[in-house]
């Protein structure tokens, strides 16, 4: 395996999350769930992490509420990266110029992919009312956040358009397909730049929260699946055993291969960024490393998510940016050196699903 310091100081922007590659590196931001206030310890700037050569895709972290904000309007919450934004009137709309700007500078300059997260463990709405409401509700999400459209609409990052949303539900979803099938036809629409549409289940299989979407009615390009806080987490992985009694991802992969409504969906390996991001399925490197070659197996493997950039930085800016010499340092916090064993040359080609 090439020395992970060469890989992670080769430099150059990238061209965000890539279909055909089985080394993407996803890491939500939004959060903070590092906890801390402010200084280098807190969450940063979007353009920060984007600056960071290694990811390739951040979902942003979240939009909680779709119809029941003021005013009829969605809501979204970005914990201390919110602070310089102010609200619309009659709204809990946020107008956050800085993080626009952060987007189109992630895009245009360092080639990430944005998404915007709905969902999360604060979303409450259960859904909608009927399959009518939920595609009037993703046609206001794609003219708030998709192409602007007039003058009317209230956009959080004014001119500014994301490439594609996160289905991150913790609970049961009514009518979640025709939500999330209308942002699909909406995206298809717009010719002019690529989409994505993604999802966040846990690793039990169903996924009882997203399962209305993921039963074969909706279209998804990529899977980010929590191999955390479940039986079925990286924890449980057996090294060595080609059969795998808890940890699943040879289950999620036969799923996209005759369930999903696309068998070519790619399949993420979501872990916790550090031992504080999530109650239980933080491993460290040396542990994590089997598991990911075990997973480029699968023909649908794509790559890590990682739960959050807060927790995968421990200064408030990539660790080996600050510290290179302890880059490879198993001790450190950080889940950067993860990339060594995603990024890795492949040298053995898909054999399973």
């Amino acid at each position: 395996m090439k020395s992970m310091l060469l890989l992670a100081t080769a430099g150059g922007a990238t061209a965000g999350f890539l279909l055909n590659s089985v080394d993407n590196v996803v890491t939500y931001w939004g959060q903070n769930s590092y906890g801390q206030g402010s200084g280098e310890l807190a969450q940063q700037r979007l353009a920060t992490y984007c600056a960071n050569t290694d990811i390739d895709m951040i979902p942003m972290a979240f939009l909680y509420q779709i119809t029941t904000g003021i005013g009829g309007q969605p809501v979204v919450n970005f914990a201390n990266q919110q602070n310089n934004c102010t609200t619309f009137d009659g709204t809990g709309l946020l107008n956050c110029p800085e993080i626009a700007e952060d987007i189109v500078t992630c895009q245009s300059k360092y080639k990430k992919t944005i998404l915007l997260s709905v969902g999360g463990a604060t979303y409450t709405e259960g859904g909608f009312s009927s399959p009518d409401i939920a595609e009037q509700a993703a046609e206001k999400m794609w003219a708030t956040f998709g192409p602007k459209q007039d003058e009317s609409t209230l956009r959080p990052f004014n001119s500014a358009v994301i490439d594609g949303f996160d289905m991150d539900f913790e609970t049961t979803m009514n009518n979640a397909a025709p939500f999330a099938n209308r942002l699909r036809e909406l995206m298809n629409q717009d010719t002019t730049k690529q989409y994505f549409l993604t999802a966040a289940p846990q690793c039990p299989y169903p996924d009882l929260a997203d399962n209305e979407m993921l039963n074969g009615s909706t279209y998804f390009d990529a899977i980010f699946i929590q191999f955390y806080n479940n039986y079925c987490g990286v924890d449980s992985f057996v090294p060595g055993s080609t059969a795998q009694t808890n940890f699943n991802f040879e289950t999620w992969n036969n799923w996209a291969r005759t369930v999903s409504a696309n068998p070519d969906v790619k399949i993420l390996l979501g872990v916790p960024a550090n031992t504080g991001a999530a109650g239980t399925g933080y491993l460290p490197v040396s542990s994590l490393g089997p598991i990911i070659a075990y997973c480029k197996q699968f023909h649908n493997f794509a790559g890590v998510m990682m739960w959050d950039v807060s927790q995968a930085c421990e200064r408030g800016a990539p660790f080996y940016h600050k510290y290179p010499d302890k880059l490879l340092d198993q001790r450190n916090s950080t889940y950067w050196h993860i990339y060594g064993h995603v990024k890795k040359t492949n040298e053995e080609s898909s054999v399973n699903g």
